[in-house]
């Protein structure tokens, strides 16, 4: 019996191609965007489960409190929490404090740059290291020793040649051995490294790493299975207030599960983070599955007229319902089967540009379980959610009614018909006005007041003998014609970077609990930036004159009080020389801490380099790369443009924006193939009446006007309800910024007229091929 069913209704399919097609291509494109969102979903969810011990290791970050609010900091803990957390909390068994670094290695000829991190040994049993050469017991023995994953062993001795044992040199000055090589991690990794090195051999030229005063490092603690996470992290809040004396720094654990998903705090509590967003690409990846599965609805039924005479005679003939809607099922699944197998094609062609636009490594795999179950659960669930309400609908037919030729078309049908439209459309719309809002979001952030110029920008890694030969690169850099001015800096301009609290100045009033940020910068800086010095002069080029002058942001010299802050003191010793204009660091949507900045290039981590307007970027580079190659040749030369490391800051904000032009074309897309099939029924329906009136005058304008207003009025009806559904979803998503733009009522009008002018150019083709036909064709079988 079943076997009859999949003949019948790959008959039916075929006997009706157009339709079939318009079936099959709307429910593939459902199919496809859902896959890719759900690979996006798989990638995000499996961030860290390569590590077998994810349930039981925690990151360690603090909370502090400033001003009377509570922030949240990352590689901020003291060196010797892990040690004390390890020994007085009963629970953790292991314990790892870590700092990051880029180390140059040399063997050779051969060099290459790799970040990794000095780490205490319970690191490599915590992150579940599996090695292929050498072994964890015996990786730290020696404080030399280092261990490197396999694709920096393969690059520095060639694919055949064993490391183990070898001696590499770091950054051109000592030497380290390598005891082991563990494989590569994959790239969906919270904390991503391509070295380990022991951590005594950091401590042991650095004293002060043991001090409670120098929040440095990243501190992980592994716990024991049986352990009761609330009382171990309950005993953990308390070390840091007891060691310190202080109970405005607070650490706490964070559970490697959530590292990735939900990294984002508020106030010292985790407000969520990038779940959001899964949760998001989830339900639109839904949506887009049910607008597909709408149109598999809306032309099942509004074909009814097609299939009444069948169903009648199949019910005469002794057809029960179940049978009927069996067979009814059984061309859905079908219908959804092929789709599932054009899908995968498109997958093959589609994946790679998806994979260009969100900056990841997706891969469709057919032959993984996990992969092959989900488009069959997909496909399946396509074709029951598309095909029960035809099935039922045209199963209920009487044979009576259907023989006698009575009309069979039933009211509620047409209307669930015309609401399905409009719920396309609705979706369809607020994608689109979500787009422009995300658009403008972004541009209104990017096209902020900086605070300097980041066009013609370029930042350089400080390395090797930079800093001793800074005067000389600059002015070989400057011979070149192609610079305008070179600055040095201890930090990226971006970023956060190194901060202090407990200070105080003259004009402040309870400045201990201010967090500042402290840069330390060469006189050129603020000239190569763009920087504008508001008050008092900038630091001459001679760091001895300044050498314990500073200068400030508006910001703090606000909280200095009334009047100039030039002339005034912080702590009695540093008097302040000059004011600089705000500028945005860190959070690019908020306002930045106030910054005190010191002329001390002793402490550079990074050369900023400003290129002269309309300069080949080529030859500047070249120019740049010659010299750094003259005075520090053991270095690589390695470069970033700041506009495009400020444009990474929006990385997903950029993401929605991409995601939602996607997906507002393809529900529009689907939209449409389902308008085109419904038009192109109800001209067809309606061939007799467009004859009559042909006849009788009626103009092809006339008749295309008549044909399209109901389809419109439903447009119509969807822009009314998208609107407020738009904007409430885009007024909370703007809600989490706190620097953002504000809702326009342009967007939602660009959105309505755009689903409007497409839906007409939909409806419109059809109505106009109807009108101009002949009517003795449409009535001479009157």
């Amino acid at each position: 019996m079943f076997k009859n069913y999949l003949k019948i209704a790959w008959r039916n399919l075929w006997k009706n191609k157009g339709y079939s097609m318009l079936n099959i291509f709307g429910l593939a494109i459902g199919i496809t965007c859902a896959a890719m969102i759900l690979l996006w979903v798989e990638d995000e969810v499996g961030y860290d489960a390569n590590f077998d011990k994810q349930n039981v290791v925690y990151y360690v970050p603090t909370n502090q409190q400033y001003e009377g609010e509570w922030r949240t900091f990352f590689q901020a803990t003291p060196g010797p929490l892990a040690a004390v957390l390890k020994e007085e909390v009963p629970g953790i068994v292991g314990s790892a404090r870590t700092k990051g670094e880029d180390f140059l290695f040399q063997v050779g000829e051969t060099a290459i740059n790799k970040n990794g991190r000095y780490a205490d040994p319970d690191f490599l049993s915590m992150f579940s290291l599996s090695f292929v050469e050498g072994n964890l017991e015996t990786a730290f023995k020696n404080v030399d020793a280092i261990v490197i994953s396999q694709e920096t062993a393969t690059q520095l001795f060639g694919e055949d040649t064993s490391a183990m044992h070898k001696v590499v040199k770091i950054n051109n000055e000592t030497n380290f051995t390598v005891t082991g090589v563990y494989e590569d991690l994959p790239h969906n990794v919270t904390y991503s490294f391509d070295w380990v090195a022991p951590f005594e051999r950091f401590a042991k030229d650095n004293e002060w790493v043991k001090e409670y005063g120098a929040n440095f490092s990243d501190t992980f603690v592994e716990l024991s299975p049986e352990a009761n996470v609330d009382v171990v992290n309950n005993k953990v809040k308390a070390i840091l207030p007891l060691k310190t004396e202080d109970d405005e720094t607070i650490a706490f654990l964070f559970s490697m599960k959530d590292w990735h998903l939900r990294s984002a705090f508020e106030g010292g509590k985790n407000v969520g983070g990038q779940i959001t967003y899964v949760r998001l690409f989830s339900l639109i990846a839904l949506i887009i599955l049910l607008i597909a599965c709408i149109n598999f609805m809306n032309l099942a039924t509004a074909r009814s007229e097609k299939r009444a005479n069948e169903v009648g005679v199949r019910k005469v003939l002794g057809s029960g319902r179940k049978g009927l809607i069996s067979q009814f099922m059984a061309e859905a699944i079908i219908t959804a089967g092929l789709s599932a197998v054009l899908s995968v094609l498109l997958l093959k062609l589609l994946v790679p540009q998806f994979n260009t636009m969100i900056g990841k490594q997706l891969a469709l795999n057919l032959f993984n379980p996990t992969h092959l179950l989900t488009l069959l659960s997909i496909t399946l669930i396509c074709g029951l959610v598309a095909g029960w309400y035809p099935a039922f609908y045209l199963s209920s037919f009487k044979p009576v009614d259907v023989l006698k030729g009575a009309r069979r078309t039933k009211g509620s049908a047409s209307m669930i018909r015309k609401g399905l439209v409009a719920t396309q459309f609705v979706v369809s719309i607020v994608f689109i006005i979500s787009t422009i809002i995300v658009y403008q979001q972004v541009q209104h952030v990017k096209g902020r007041d900086l605070g300097y110029n980041k066009e013609n920008l370029v930042k350089i890694p400080v390395t090797g003998d930079m800093i001793k030969n800074f005067k000389p690169i600059e002015e070989d850099i400057k011979a070149s014609g192609m610079i305008e001015s070179i600055g040095f800096i201890n930090t990226d301009i971006l970023s956060g970077g190194n901060n202090t609290s407990g200070l105080s100045w003259q004009g402040g009033v309870d400045t201990e609990d201010v967090l500042v940020s402290v840069r330390d910068i060469t006189a050129d800086f603020f000239n190569t930036t763009g920087m504008k010095i508001i008050d008092g002069r900038g630091f001459s080029n001679n760091p001895a004159q300044d050498s314990v002058n500073i200068i400030v942001s508006e910001s703090f010299a606000k909280l200095m009080g009334s009047g100039s802050a030039v002339g005034k003191t912080i702590e009695e010793d540093y008097p302040v020389i000059g004011v600089v204009k705000d500028y945005v660091y860190g959070d690019m949507y908020g306002s930045s801490d106030p910054v005190i900045f010191f002329n001390d290039p002793s402490q550079a981590r990074f050369m900023y380099v400003k290129t002269k307007t309309g300069m080949e970027t080529v030859l500047a580079l070249n120019a740049m790369e010659a010299t750094l190659h003259k005075f520090n040749p053991a270095f690589p030369f390695e470069y970033e443009f700041v506009d495009d490391t400020y444009d990474a800051k929006f990385k997903s904000e950029q993401l929605i924006g991409n995601l939602s032009q996607v997906f507002a074309l393809l529900a529009i897309l689907i939209s449409c193939l389902g308008l085109f099939g419904l038009s192109a029924f109800t001209a067809d329906q309606r061939r007799k009446e467009i004859g009559v009136r042909k006849v009788l005058g009626s103009s092809i304008t006339g008749i295309v006007g008549l044909l399209s207003k109901d389809f419109m009025k439903l447009v119509g009806m969807a822009i009314i309800i998208a609107t407020p559904i738009a904007w409430l979803l885009m007024q909370n998503w703007l809600e989490g910024f706190a620097y953002r733009t504000s809702i326009n009522a342009w967007a939602f009008i660009i959105a309505g007229a755009v689903a409007i002018v497409i839906a007409l150019l939909t409806i419109s083709f059809q109505a106009f091929n109807a009108a101009r036909v002949n009517p003795v064709k449409s009535l001479r079988t009157e």
